[in-house]
């Protein structure tokens, strides 16, 4: 009897979970004792529906049983159930009796019990030894229990011919067994005791002894009537003769209902932590699956664990606390068989004692105490416990060797007066019977309890993952039993019970080892067949049987064991069996995500099938086949742009948003709200669009982003025939569907940024497997699922992707900030918030690079455009959001990025602005130009105050450093070359550039080693050029003020300096050290000009020529690179590259040699050094002193070097002039002693 079934309240719905045991007497020991041998029996009470014991009442000497007392067939709780009918119980043995037991305690069932049964079928066979009566019990498999119950093959057949269940064994059982089976009636002896037994018990509660007349309605031909109309059996507990006893066993069972129903009752979700619904109602179309007994006990029989039901009325009170009263025929001595009934009773029901009442046709003669340990050592009925026990081990061992696939139903079978007991699966002899008459009615039952016992497990798996393989086999083996037309709810909820066994959230275990817990679909363990023996007949029983003792050797090959001689099972140990469950067999557990994702998948299918089979409501959806594929569209948008789907992408935060209310009328398919298909689609359904998501992101790290966007589509496609059967969101639903979303926007950037890639992208878009088309199909069933399609589709157009990317950030961002989840935790929304910052910074980069192209395809300078405005304001916009963004975050590293990125946007804005004049020739620096560098400028210091200093983030630190150097030396360089004189004085903007270069140079790194090290040094080096270059023409345009002149010409001369010694520390910018050189030479001619004595000309003169010489090194770079060239050796790569971020001037050295260049500077070279030799010969020769001897050397290697540069033919190739010069001037070397140095005294 379920809980459900049993009112609340009533006094006798007590629950009792304590382990007593049995013992020699009522101190309840755990052992008894029988000789010298020790047998251990414990019994725990998990379920009582009686009352305490109470007192029976002693019936007066005399007493006639066949006067009915006046409480006679009234229900009392003291009896249990053994008021209901007209002569006893109504809890009689039924074919689904330990099913009901299993149902009501399913956390014993698979591991910890060995057999669940009536005690009345433990009794029957642990007597099979002792008895010539028939056998007949079905017994099934679960795990490693066993479940028994009385298979009543006389009744059973009496329904064959109205339901036709069991047409086909009824045949099997005619021409295998009995050819002459007839059906045989009960005796009036078998009524007659069982009226009189009744009785009895009513006066022993009655408790007055006093006898009423019996009604006149009522005599004993209609007791016997009702009897059989009613089909009630009492136990064999209290049964006056072992005739009974034996004969109790085949009597009729109560109709079962095996409508496809009938188990819905018990079906009952357990997984209450993974939302899994109530499939079924309790105690609906539950009859027969119930849990009739008074008592379940967990008895503990030696290493034998049974959950038994049991309902033998136990009286107590006074000095014996619990009896069990037993009525006996004086004239018929207790037997063996009845022995070991009453003693297996007593230690089942943990009773220690027992009260036989003696009588002679009807009428009481005396009462006698027997205790239980007693009971095997009465006169007539000796037997030893030690075989009893060994009998027990023996039988569990050779059905558990034998009974080893779960989900079939065995029949274990002993004809009477047969020493021969068979076993065979009725479910594999059900497959070979012809169509139409293999119907077995345990099937239901049998696939109901395996999926209990899975759901039970699934709570235990949780903590330990070792119970997945058995969860796997018994509901695939429940998934085998089912017809899904007929049992549709219990098929779809097997199938997602077995998609939840395959976590797509945890990574597999390390190795990608199997667990083995269990594994394969039905198999457990196959133990080779005991020898046969031969064994000696056992003493025969005093019943006659209702079964003929035929037996033909035919069917053994039918059978699936034999126990060729009752006797065998008496010899300890005879019978063994291995207790490993499912030893070759493992959960599949794999590496590859995809394959986990399919395993789930399939199950998701096969559970919506199942589901859309039971929905009636057909007519009104449109035909659909499923071998159809439905085109996963995707759109060219290159001609809409992102603004024309504005509308459309709009909806996305509207879907996106928490659903409210609850949903009352019919779905699209014609589900009911709160029904179970309701229920059960609504986790199937997010189930795949989990999956889907893990194929999507899993795609996604593979780079596979066409693929990645299919699957996301599928699982966003999954959530939105969700919403529409779902009335409310819970927090975790809505949290993932932020996920998704989050993860579509970085597919769809991903997208965007891998442009080259489309047509791979197109092809792994397009594809479709049928098992997604099938899902698909089902989904359509319930929505149209296009509500996110603007989100998943494949566009053609990067700044559309972008578009959406952004959009899905959105619509995930205003989901985690929603009531529903505001107070959840926030390492997503800082995830998401940083993800929200980069598409809008890659937007505001993307229209920054817009407005960079229509800026450099204008083929005439002409005034800013309303597009590249408008470019500018949606770049300025993104890169605004996206500093928000970061900010929110206190992401100081990224938000410097998008300052520096705004930078940037600033400089193109300012070259955007420069004044064209009329002839197109580039005017005057502008104020619109000067206003954003520096704008530039101010984004470019926010972002070094962001990074507060170098340690924090050297990467980006060295960027912007580099691009705030830059702007200053671009807007230096801009105010020097054009210069803004109709605004401003010349010494303003001389001021300007210099504050502006020596800023540029502030941020030159020159002492960190990095790879932009070169080119700071070539930077500073034009620097420091330009400067002396500004104040060499200072110099020589100053007139009047002698002060400042000196100062112009000592600022320039250091600035030569610096610049010459940074250029040749470069080695790769000749072209750069010679015009610095040949300019400082100048300025020493200059200098020279307002000279008027000899001694200062020359020593003016020989300070220029010192300075000429140290173009050598300019020369030997220029001759190696010709060389180079001419040898057609490759073309040699830039020492350094150009700034990639800088669009405004070249800042780096140039890539190869400028032949031009380098022709035009010889062109100065050349009259430059001749003048000065010619001028340091003329002077020398009219020197008034007497010349050294020193002297003379330097004038006659004057004299010969500058007679070889007259000579040097103008019209040689420019190697062949290089390679004249550099020779002429390393004549000049070892005089001058310059060699090492470029720096004048």
């Amino acid at each position: 009897m379920s809980s459900g079934d049993r009112e609340p309240g009533s006094p006798w719905d007590n629950v009792k979970e304590e382990p007593t045991c049995s013992g020699e007497n009522s101190k309840h020991e755990s052992a008894i004792c029988s000789g010298s041998t020790e047998i251990k029996s414990c019994a725990v009470v998990k379920y009582s529906a009686a009352p305490p014991p109470t007192s029976y009442a002693l019936l007066q000497e005399k007493t006639d049983l066949k006067l009915p007392p006046a409480n006679w067939l009234r229900e009392n709780p003291q009896l249990g159930s053994a008021g209901t009918t007209v002569l006893g119980s109504s809890s009689k043995s039924k074919p689904f009796s330990s099913f009901g037991m299993a149902y009501e305690f399913i956390d014993c069932i698979g591991d910890d019990v060995d057999v669940v049964s009536d005690s009345e079928n433990i009794k029957k066979l642990l007597k099979i030894p002792y008895s010539k009566s028939h056998v007949s019990m079905a017994v099934h498999r679960v795990g490693r229990t066993l479940l028994l119950d009385d298979l009543d093959i006389q009744e059973l057949f009496m329904k064959s011919s109205q339901t036709g269940d069991w047409t086909w064994l009824k045949e099997f059982y005619q021409r295998l067994i009995d050819e002459k089976w007839q059906r045989k009636k009960k005796s009036k002896e078998h009524w007659y005791q069982r009226a009189i037994l009744s009785k009895f018990l009513y006066y022993s509660i009655n408790g007055d002894g006093a006898a009423e007349p019996v009604p006149d309605n009522l005599n004993e031909g209609e007791v016997e009537n009702e009897a059989e109309e009613f089909s009630s059996t009492w136990p064999t507990s209290f049964t006056s003769t072992p005739s009974e006893a034996e004969e109790s066993d085949t009597a009729k069972q109560e109709s079962v209902s095996l409508d496809s129903n009938f188990a819905l009752g018990q079906v009952t979700a357990v997984l209450k932590e993974q939302n899994l619904p109530t499939l079924f109602n309790e105690g609906e179309n539950s009859q027969g699956l119930r849990n009739d007994f008074v008592r379940n006990i967990m008895w503990t029989f030696e290493d034998i664990h049974m959950l038994v039901g049991s309902n033998m009325p136990i009286f107590g009170g006074g000095r014996y606390p619990a009896v069990s009263l037993r009525l006996r025929d004086n004239n018929k001595p207790i037997n063996i068989l009845t022995g070991i009934d009453y003693w297996l009773d007593n230690l089942m029901c943990n009773v220690p004692e027992l009260v036989m009442c003696f009588h002679v046709n009807g009428i009481v003669q005396k009462y006698e105490m027997i205790k239980t340990e007693d009971i095997p050592h009465l006169e007539n009925s000796n037997f030893s416990t030690r075989v009893v026990k060994d009998i027990a081990q023996n039988i569990l061992s050779f059905l558990k060797s034998n009974c080893t696939k779960e989900g079939h139903t065995y029949w274990l079978f002993k004809a009477s007066g047969s020493d021969i007991v068979k076993l065979y699966d009725l479910t594999t002899l059900c497959e070979e019977a012809e169509e139409g008459k293999c119907q077995n009615p345990f099937t239901l039952p049998v696939a109901v309890l395996l999926y209990r016992v899975a759901s039970n497990l699934m709570l235990k798996a949780r903590q330990n993952r070792k119970h997945y393989g058995t969860v796997r086999t018994l509901l695939l083996n429940c998934v085998k039993l089912l017809d899904q037309e007929r049992h549709p709810q219990i098929t779809a909820s097997a199938h997602y019970m077995l998609s939840e066994l395959f976590q797509l959230d945890e990574p597999p275990e390390e190795g990608g080892e199997s667990l083995r817990a269990g594994g394969s679909e039905d198999s457990y363990s196959d133990e080779d067949r005991e020898e046969d023996e031969e064994a000696e007949l056992t003493e025969d029983s005093d019943e006659n049987g209702s079964y003929s003792n035929c037996s033909n050797p035919q069917d053994d090959s039918k059978a699936v064991a034999v126990i060729r001689s009752v006797r065998e099972l008496s010899v300890p140990e005879k019978y063994k069996s291995t207790h490993q469950i499912r030893p070759s067999g493992a959960f599949p557990v794999s590496q590859d995500k995809e394959e986990r994702c399919r395993h789930v998948l399939s199950y998701v299918l096969k559970g919506l099938k199942a589901v859309d089979g039971s929905i009636k409501k057909e007519s009104d959806l449109p035909a659909a086949d499923p071998n159809t594929p439905i085109p996963l569209k995707y759109e060219d948008r290159n001609a809409i742009g992102a603004c024309a789907s504005e509308k459309g992408i709009s909806l996305l935060l509207e879907t996106a948003g928490p659903v409210q209310g609850d949903q009352k009328h019919l779905t699209r398919s014609g589900m009911i709200p709160g029904s179970w298909q309701h229920h059960m689609k609504l986790q199937l359904f997010l189930k795949a669009s989990k999956a889907y998501f893990v194929l999507s992101d899993a795609a996604t790290n593979l780079l596979k982003y066409g693929r990645a966007l299919r699957y996301i589509k599928l699982s966003l496609q999954c959530y939105d025939a969700y919403c529409s059967v779902s009335g409310t969101q819970h927090s975790q639903v809505l949290q993932f569907h932020s996920q998704c979303l989050s993860l579509c926007g970085d597919i769809q950037l991903m997208l965007a940024q891998n442009a080259n890639n489309r047509a791979a992208y197109l092809e792994e878009y397009s594809y479709q497997t049928k098992e997604d088309q099938e899902i698909l199909h089902s989904l359509n069933r319930e929505s149209s699922c296009q509500a996110f399609n603007m989100a998943a589709d494949l566009s053609m157009d990067p700044e559309y992707q972008l578009f959406v990317s952004s959009k899905c950030y959105e619509a995930a961002y205003e989901l985690l900030i929603s009531e529903a989840l505001k107070d959840q935790e926030s390492d997503q929304l800082a995830q998401l918030l940083r993800r929200l910052g980069n598409i809008r910074n890659e937007m505001g980069v993307y229209y920054m690079n817009q407005a960079a192209a229509m800026q450099t395809e204008k083929e005439v300078k002409k005034s800013v455009s309303v597009a590249e405005q408008e470019m500018w304001k949606k770049s300025f916009s993104y890169f605004e959001k996206g500093m928000k963004d970061f900010e929110a975050i206190r992401d100081s590293t990224n938000s410097a990025l998008l300052l520096c990125n705004t930078g940037r946007l600033m400089r193109i804005c300012a070259q955007a602005h420069c004044a064209v004049s009329g002839d197109q020739s580039r005017g005057e620096f502008s104020p619109e130009e000067a206003l954003y560098y520096n704008k530039a400028i101010d984004y470019y210091l926010r972002a070094i105050r962001s990074l507060a200093n170098r340690a924090n983030h050297p990467l980006v630190w060295d960027s912007v450093n580099w691009e705030l150097s830059t702007t200053y030396f671009t807007l230096a360089t801009l105010l020097q070359d054009y210069a803004p004189l109709s605004r401003k004085a010349q010494e303003q903007i001389e001021r300007e550039v210099t504050e502006a270069m020596m800023k540029s140079l502030k941020y030159c790194d020159l002492q960190t080693e990095s790879a932009r090290q070169p080119l700071y040094q070539y930077r500073a080096a034009t620097i420091h050029h330009r400067l002396a270059s500004m104040y060499h023409s200072c110099f020589r345009n100053q007139v009047g003020d002698e002060h400042l002149r000196k100062q112009h010409r000592s600022l320039a001369e250091l600035h030569y300096s610096k610049a010459v010694c940074l250029f040749l520390s470069l080695k790769d910018a000749p072209c750069e050290l010679l015009r610095t050189l040949l300019e400082r030479v100048a300025f020493a001619e200059f200098t020279m000009a307002g000279q008027s004595s000899s001694g200062a000309k020359l020593k003016s003169l020989t300070g220029a020529l010192e300075i000429m010489t140290e173009s050598r090194h300019a020369f030997q770079l220029i001759h190696n690179e010709l060389e180079e060239e001419e040898e057609q050796v490759e073309p040699s790569e830039p020492q350094a590259a150009d700034s990639a971020q800088s669009p405004d001037v070249a800042t780096g050295p140039t890539s190869g040699l400028n032949l031009q260049e380098v022709m035009k500077l010889i062109g100065v070279f050349e009259p430059s050094f001749s003048f000065l030799l010619l001028q340091l010969i003329k002077l020398m020769t009219t020197l008034k002193r007497k010349p050294s001897n020193k002297d003379e050397e330097l004038l006659k290697t004057y004299k010969n070097v500058y007679s070889k540069l007259l000579r040097a033919e103008k019209n040689a190739p420019l190697l062949s002039r290089v390679s004249v010069y550099k020779d002429l001037l390393q004549q000049l070397t070892p005089q001058t002693g310059s060699d090492d140095t470029g720096t004048p005294s």
